[in-house]
């Protein structure tokens, strides 16, 4: 039988971690450029809920970085404060849950 402890300190190993943080920033900001092209050209363009999605998994520094390199959704203000707040929630988050594996 599969110990899902074992598995889970297979899978959630720092490097994994890095990767996935790299990837989903790289795809949020790419998102975000590509969302700010189809704006320019009158295309589909990607909803908000969907930038907000990869923000809350991950993507707020990607997301962050787009929305000033492209000025794109800068003039939103859930957006100017939204991507902001995510991130500082992820960063206590993740110093609660180091504090709590040390402790």
């Amino acid at each position: 039988m599969i110990d899902l402890n074992e598995l889970a300190y297979a899978i959630f190993t720092t490097k994994n971690i890095i990767i996935y943080l790299l990837v989903i920033n790289i795809l949020t900001f790419l998102i975000m450029w590509w969302d700010k092209h189809e704006a320019k050209i009158g295309d589909w363009r990607v909803s908000e809920k969907t930038l907000f999605v990869f923000s809350i998994l991950g993507g707020s520094i990607g997301g962050i970085a787009g929305m000033y390199i492209f000025r794109h959704k800068t003039k939103k203000w859930y957006f100017k404060f939204g991507f902001p707040i995510i991130l500082i929630l992820q960063i206590i988050l993740v110093i609660y849950l180091c504090i709590k594996q040390y402790t």
